[in-house]
């Protein structure tokens, strides 16, 4: 079995800076001691293909150096579609341990473990309901601290969650989201991706003018019936961040084994403005429109593809389920 890590490098990330940061980041950590094999992507999917490639050869161990999107390829490379449940890697392969050397736009699954105080492991316990925009955040970039995570071998278990569609399946860590939020990040990706926050902030503005609060049928665990009232947008989560710093998910626990649930009822477009804020701390939740939950299984009733947005990747899915596969990765944090 191969003890090195295999970096797998978007040379785009970062707006085309990440190869000159990745590299002395990697210098430092093989001054720490660690040895460390690179790759550089190409294309869309080249690192879910190397990771499926360096996997069968015997690697167990990945860093993601780029973006949310970088960590989505990879994990989606060490979850291929014959996994055959819950905790199984079929066939008994081993789990897998991915670090990040976070270099993109976007970066969110590491300010999970954000804390003023490095030293004191995160907690594996569910916040109380409410609790996430109280929590400290840490000065450090997302960079450093994800260098300090690997010199210190710091890891621990993650969820992953497995969304079925009726293409196949895929897998990931931080979040799925389907309405308002999937229709940002489809029109920035669509039209305005060149565009930078300027794209994303003339996205929101011209959702928001032609705002859509429709149905997503879905069923959570043992109810009997699909709830299929209109919404703003439903986001299934793993991890509480998205987009950088939206506390998308401020009840989120990365290792539970459960999958957070976030409903945003109809909200009028005034009633959006005035709260938009409060998506970057976290209490949009308690809204009166909002409610969450903490589900194992999501059944989604659905007669058509929809956009959605995964771990900063947009899609157009027919979705099916979303199950979650307890502690099936370790991360470097």
């Amino acid at each position: 079995m191969n003890d090195a890590y295999l970096a797998i490098i978007n040379p785009a990330a970062g707006g085309g800076r990440a190869r000159e940061r990745v590299g002395a980041a990697l210098d430092r950590l093989r001054i720490a001691g660690l040895a460390i094999d690179t790759a550089e992507t190409c294309a869309a999917g080249d690192a879910t293909r190397i990771a499926r490639e360096a996997y069968a050869r015997g690697c167990r161990k990945f860093i993601a150096a780029g973006g949310d999107g970088t960590a989505f390829e990879i994990v989606n490379g060490l979850f291929p579609e014959s996994i055959l449940g819950p905790g199984d890697m079929g066939g008994g392969n081993e789990i897998a341990t991915l670090g990040f050397l976070p270099v993109g736009t976007g970066n969110s699954f590491l300010r999970d473990f954000e804390k003023e105080d490095c030293g004191k492991p995160t907690s594996n316990s569910r916040p109380p309901h409410g609790s996430g925009s109280n929590q400290p955040r840490s000065s450090k970039s997302g960079l450093e601290r994800g260098l300090q995570a690997l010199e210190a071998r710091r890891t621990r278990s993650c969820d992953v969650l497995r969304l079925t569609h009726k293409g196949g399946c895929l897998y990931y860590t931080n979040l799925l989201s389907v309405g308002f939020t999937a229709d940002v990040a489809a029109l920035r990706h669509r039209q305005f991706s060149g565009l930078g926050q300027f794209g994303y902030l003339l996205s929101i503005f011209l959702c928001l003018a032609q705002l859509k609060r429709r149905p997503f049928p879905v069923r959570v665990d043992d109810n009997a019936a699909f709830d299929a009232r209109p919404c703003l947008f439903l986001t299934f989560n793993n991890s509480k961040f998205t987009g950088g710093k939206m506390m998308i998910a401020p009840d989120a626990v990365t290792d539970d084994g459960l999958i957070e649930y976030v409903r945003w009822g109809p909200i009028g477009r005034v009633g959006l403005v005035r709260n938009l804020i409060r998506l970057y701390d976290g209490t949009h939740t308690e809204h009166p429109l909002a409610e969450r939950q903490a589900v194992r299984r999501v059944e989604f009733q659905l007669d058509a593809p929809i956009d959605v947005m995964v771990d900063g990747e947009v899609m157009r899915l027919e979705c099916q389920t979303i199950d979650v596969l307890p502690s099936a990765l370790r991360v470097v944090v």
